[in-house]
């Protein structure tokens, strides 16, 4: 048996994780659902109680502080009332931020009508502005980079991230690791990352969907050394992780817990994936840790984050 790998509370205070990515503001509308609506065949809720919380890459920014690691998150935002609310969800959590601004930019927000313990509905709120919105924040990246021990891009699909080759460049250069959590079907420009992390769903529409895990293994494998790689995380749910790198294939079942909810269960995965590289774990040694974070936090409700002592109880005091 090897010893558990969990770093020390101090060890990994120390260690540094810059966030970039597409962030959003999480809303939810809880309230009682007592008659189905006279005009259509949907329930009606009657809104008791609002919720905001951090979405996107602030949620994910958000997991590796209350792990305990140092973050500053990198994003741009509008100029609206919600971002006024990210702005000040950010600052009560204390994430350290840059955040740009740019009017064309519709912050994105996502609203969850909650009845009786179930999502009924979801509605999102945002635009495609047709520039670059990060470009204005490049300068800042090249200066934050050097402070901090990994990068991870949390990248959502809504333009934000059009630079990020050149991103993973620099970052390589002084040699962090970097960790992407990955969007859409060309993976191209996601090429000398340390690791990316896509749900089952997002690596088919790369790989094709595939007919036994030899397939799989074998068109994961065929895609990491394409983008040169060090691994190729898969996140497969009930089925737990698979690690592909240089070493071969590490499977890690998934944790017996009941699941509540999924939703931001991968930023949960790939922030705890990231504060503890930038603590100094490989990524084999990682992976378990990672595994059961997402593992506590499916038994949660909405986007949700943990705490050290959640993950790791009481074994590594110092």
């Amino acid at each position: 048996m090897t010893p558990d790998p969990a770093p020390s509370r101090e060890r990994l205070a120390a260690a540094r994780v810059l966030v970039v990515g597409d962030a959003m503001l999480d809303r939810y509308w809880f309230g009682a659902v007592d008659r189905i609506s006279p005009e259509a065949p949907v329930p009606v809720v009657r809104v008791t109680r609002e919720e905001e919380r951090l979405g996107g890459a602030a949620n994910v920014a958000l997991n590796v502080k209350t792990l305990g690691a140092q973050t500053t998150l990198l994003t741009v935002v509008g100029t609206d009332e919600p971002a006024r609310r990210l702005r000040a969800l950010l600052e009560t959590q204390g994430v350290a931020a840059l955040l740009g601004s740019d009017t064309q930019l519709y912050t994105i927000v996502k609203l969850r009508v909650i009845g009786r313990s179930q999502q009924l509905l979801r509605v999102d709120f945002e635009n495609q502005p047709d520039h670059e919105v990060l470009a204005s924040l490049l300068a800042d990246y090249a200066v934050a980079l050097p402070a901090h021990d990994a990068v991870l891009f949390s990248d959502y699909g809504k333009g934000g991230l059009a630079h990020i080759a050149q991103m993973i460049d620099q970052a390589r250069a002084f040699g962090k690791p970097v960790l992407i959590d990955p969007k859409g079907s060309d993976y191209s420009r996601y090429a000398g990352a340390t690791v990316i992390t896509p749900n089952r769903a997002e690596l088919a529409q790369v790989i094709g969907a595939w007919s036994s895990e030899a397939q799989l293994g074998e068109r994961a494998e065929r895609l990491r050394r394409e983008l040169g790689l060090e691994g190729l995380l898969l996140t497969r749910s009930e089925e737990g992780m698979s690690l592909f790198d240089a070493a071969g294939h590490l499977q890690v079942p998934a944790e017996a817990r009941e699941v509540f909810d999924v939703t931001g269960a991968g930023d949960t995965v790939i922030a705890t994936l990231a504060a503890m590289l930038a603590a100094g774990l490989s990524l084999r040694d990682a992976l378990p840790i990672a595994n059961r974070a997402g593992g506590v936090v499916v038994g949660k409700f909405g986007t949700a984050s943990l705490g050290y002592d959640e993950l790791f109880g009481e074994r590594k005091q110092g």
